[in-house]
Parts: C-alpha cells; structure tokens; sequence
C-alpha cells in the first residue's frame, strides 16, 4: 500500500511520551505499579503468611463510565482446582505475592459473571486500540495500581524491553518497566475469547477518527477484533471506513463477516464502492449478498454489475445531484446543504428538463453566489455541458474531461439521462488500480 510519509511521526511519539509522563506523574501511582505479567504464578498467603495458592489471573470489570477498570477478584489455582477470591478479601497485592486478610477466607468455584474479563487470558498479549495515538498495540504487559481503595487497571506496556523482562529470569519480571506505558483511559479493549464481555462505549477520541483512520485500524486488527469494532461502529460511520479499505482487506472482511451483517455494510456503501467490492466476490457469493439487501438497493447495485468495469458506467460514481431548471437557487442550496455531510465531494449539480435529460452542469459555487430566489435555468448555458456514454471506454472518459476543463464528467445514458459522474480520481483509480488509496495523516493540534 503506498502511503505518503508522515511528517506526524515525531509529533506522535511526542504524544505518547507526555501520555506516559501524565500516568507516571502522580508519584505515588508511579510507585506502587505492579505488572501483572511479573504477578501471574506467584504465591497467594492468608494472614498468618501461609501459601494458599499461585494466582492464576486477575478478574476486572468493564465499565461503561469507568476509565480505569477495578479488580474484582482474583482466580487462584489450589491443587488442580481454580477458585475466585473476591477483591474484598485482598489486603495487599505486592510485585510478588498477594496477601489475604484473614486466615479465613472464602473460596467459590471461578465463574466468569457478566462484564468481567480476564486480564492475563483475554488482555494480556492481544490486540488493543490507542484512541489517542490512532494505532493498534498489542499490551506486552499491563499495570495494576492502588487507588481510592481499590486496585485498578490503569496502563499498558507496549515494549520491547518489558517482552524482554518477561522471557528474562524469574526475580525481573516482577518489575514494572513503564518506559512506554500508555494510560488506560485511551485505549479502546475488545471482548475476551468467551465472547460474554460488552465493549466499553466509544470514547469521543475514537468517534472523532476520521474514515480513513477507522480502515487502518480495522485492516491491523485480528479477525474477532474487527469484525467487534465494525459491528459497534454506527451503519454510516462503517461505511465510510470500509470504503478506505484497501481492496484486498476489504474483501476479507466480507468474508469473515456473516452474510446478512456483509450486506447490510455493502447497502450502506456507496454504490460504485459497493459494486467495487462486489467485483472481487464469486458470483455465488454476490448472489447470496444481493438476495439479503434491499430489493431496490440490489436492482440498483445489479444494473452497475452489468456495466463492464473498462467502461465509464463500470467506475462512475452514482452519487449525482440532478435538479429541474425551474427550481430556485435557495431550493438547491438547501438540498446541498443536506446533503453535505455524506457527500463532501460534490462541486456541481446536473440540471435536467422534464424529460430527465442534461442540460447543463452548475458548479456549487455558482449556486452560492448567485441571486437566492433565481430559477436555476438563468444559470444554464449554451451549447451544454461535455458528457460521456456510459458505455465509454478509459481513454474516451480522460478525452472528455480533458475536454471539459472541469474536475467532473457526467455520465449519460442513450436518450442523454444523468446516471453518474466521474471523477478525476475515478480516472486514476481505474489506470492505477495496484497503486491503493492514498490516505494523509492527522494533523494533530
């Protein structure tokens, strides 16, 4: 995939050192972390300092409105059984040890209970989302930390060093190693192998990412973990980042996808991407998707299908304002208002008669200066626009927009009806399609 350098890079390792200063400022948090890698194994003692067990894994809570998960409780292996010790009778977790308070305890089968998650088993080497550094990490170890009574979840480790210190002797791995420890409240966890825990809420970072950024991090991610992240993403957001997927991650995602779930995104696509990733499926595996849609949204999408993908109606895009010539100027500005937010690229309108055929093409931003209460036949103009047939081959559509001096080609049928129009992007996608989409970093603030 080529991509243009990221001039951000410095500014996004900048970020992630002051991520990790804010966590480890507070010194008394800074001085009483605990890996839970270094913790996994060691004894678990009563009061009176007896070994009862070695600790099998930490037990926390997600929580909706909790940044920093609480422990719970802890599984504890006593001879070949596994029993959960409840976080009320822990009196002290060290690096090494945990001890309980009271040499009387109460021990209960382990039984994963709504909302909770494994730390070790579900978190602890799997994928994870840094919303602030917009990546995918994979927790190398995570820290535990006093707090207001309570232990909590409240960073990840991404380093080398700790992967290190954990394959090291056994008196290291005890010791936390926060040289890239990222603060828990920005990273986004998935759901553990049980598949019983709830993702948290989006945080604003994430609902702030843009698409491009959402088809990075579902292309990094493993299969459960996207197929997650795509599925609490709302129908229109999803749609936007699986149209800045790349061609071949987008088709396994279809794949991994169930099928009724894989033709809801396509529906929600816009119909030249959808029909793109159509292309790449069997024909038994469109058919099955395009029976699960719609009926007008599968007529729709079946009548591109049958554009060959050389041609002018195989790589147009049907996304095309047409407005009547007798429409007024602030009709049409509110019509593009509307429909701004989903079709940012839109810079002109076609205008057609009482049949449906072209007359003329208005850019926006004569739409926008000219008199509101103007009809839009004042703004047309001989002899009409340069257009092109659908059936039109790649060298005739980059004649006809060298042609037109203009960023948009319509697209017409044989009685001269808009179906599309074509971009110049559209042009280069289609002579380069090995080339990938070209997506430019966050300008961070």
């Amino acid at each position: 995939m080529l991509r243009p350098p990221l001039p951000g890079r410095r500014v996004l390792r900048e970020l992630r050192h002051q991520r990790s200063r804010r966590l480890l400022a507070v010194r008394t948090i800074r001085e009483a972390l605990i890996s839970l890698a270094g913790l996994l194994d060691r004894p678990v003692r009563n009061q009176a300092g007896a070994e009862v067990g070695k600790l099998v894994d930490v037990v926390a809570r997600w929580a909706t409105d909790d940044a920093y998960p609480p422990v719970t409780g802890l599984v504890v292996r006593i001879g070949g059984r596994r029993a959960f010790l409840a976080a009320d009778q822990i009196a002290q977790v060290d690096p090494r040890e945990v001890r309980l308070r009271s040499a009387r305890f109460d021990l209960r089968d382990f039984e994963r209970r709504p909302g909770e998650v494994l730390l070790a088993r579900d978190v602890l080497d799997h994928q994870l989302v840094d919303v602030e550094g917009v990546k995918v990490i994979r927790a190398a170890d995570l820290y535990l930390a006093p707090i207001e009574g309570s232990h909590r979840l409240v960073g990840v480790d991404v380093s080398l060093q700790t992967l290190l210190r954990r394959l090291g002797p056994a008196r290291f791995r005890s010791l936390p190693t926060p040289d890239r420890v990222i603060d828990w409240a920005a990273i986004q966890p998935f759901a553990g192998d049980e598949g019983q825990v709830p993702l948290r809420t989006w945080k604003q970072g994430l609902q702030r990412l843009r698409p491009g950024e959402l088809a990075d991090l579902l292309e990094d991610l493993g299969r459960s973990a996207r197929l997650e992240l795509l599925a609490s993403l709302e129908p229109d957001t999803a749609a936007d980042a699986l149209e800045e997927m790349e061609p071949r991650e987008l088709e396994a995602l279809l794949h991994e996808a169930p099928p009724e779930r894989a033709s809801a995104l396509l529906a929600s696509m816009e119909p030249d991407e959808a029909v793109d990733a159509l292309r790449s499926l069997s024909e038994g595996e469109r058919e099955e998707l395009l029976d699960r849609m719609p009926p007008e949204t599968a007529r729709h999408l079946a009548g591109l299908l049958d554009f060959p993908s050389d041609r002018a109606g195989g790589f147009m895009t049907t996304s095309l304002v047409r407005v009547s010539r007798l429409e007024t100027v602030a009709d049409v500005r509110e019509r593009l208002r509307a429909l701004a937010e989903r079709q940012p690229d839109l810079d002109t309108v076609a205008v057609v008669d009482e049949r449906g055929r072209l007359v003329d093409v208005v850019s926006v931003l004569e739409l926008f200066v000219a008199d509101p209460g103007e009809r839009v036949a004042a703004l047309t103009r001989a002899p009409g626009p340069v257009a092109i047939n659908a059936d039109a081959s790649l060298e005739e559509v980059a004649e006809g927009l060298t042609e037109a001096r203009e960023s948009t080609l319509v697209v017409v049928d044989d009685l001269g009806r808009p179906l599309g129009r074509i971009l110049a992007d559209d042009v280069i996608d289609a002579l380069l399609p090995e080339r990938g989409r070209l997506r430019f970093p966050r300008l961070l603030q």
